[in-house]
């Protein structure tokens, strides 16, 4: 079972059933026992049918009714940007480049090819709903 679909393709697991919630409520959303054990129930009968190495099961389940809930955990905001927070948030904002610390890890990065972790592929091999 995964929420980070991006991390999930880049450890290549034998098989995953991947729910699109925030990191943290893999099973559902907290003191919700039926989602919670649909989800897992679910995810579980996923197992029982993924064949290929590397296959991912979508889960159909969503965390609202749009994804709006993903700028408030996916996209970086400086400390204090929020009216009455005290929260700082440290994530580095992202690029839609990739971004190396040297040469030498570019130059390593271009010689393999293309990046198994990005998580704006268009390409989705072996996923199925």
């Amino acid at each position: 079972m995964t929420s980070a679909l991006s991390i999930t393709r880049a450890a290549n697991p034998p098989r995953a059933a991947f729910l699109d919630f925030p990191l943290g409520h893999t099973v559902g959303k907290p003191h919700q026992r039926e989602l919670n054990r649909s989800i897992v129930r679910d995810g579980l009968r996923a197992f029982e049918t993924l064949r290929a190495p590397g296959d991912v099961v979508m889960l159909p389940y969503e965390w609202a009714d749009d994804d709006a809930w993903k700028d408030s955990v996916m996209r970086p905001r400086p400390a204090g940007s929020q009216p009455g927070s005290k929260q700082r948030d440290d994530r580095v904002e992202r690029h839609a480049v990739p971004q190396y610390q040297t040469d030498a890890d570019r130059a390593a990065a271009d010689a393999a090819g293309a990046c198994p972790t990005c998580v704006w592929l268009d390409e989705r091999p072996n996923e199925r709903t």
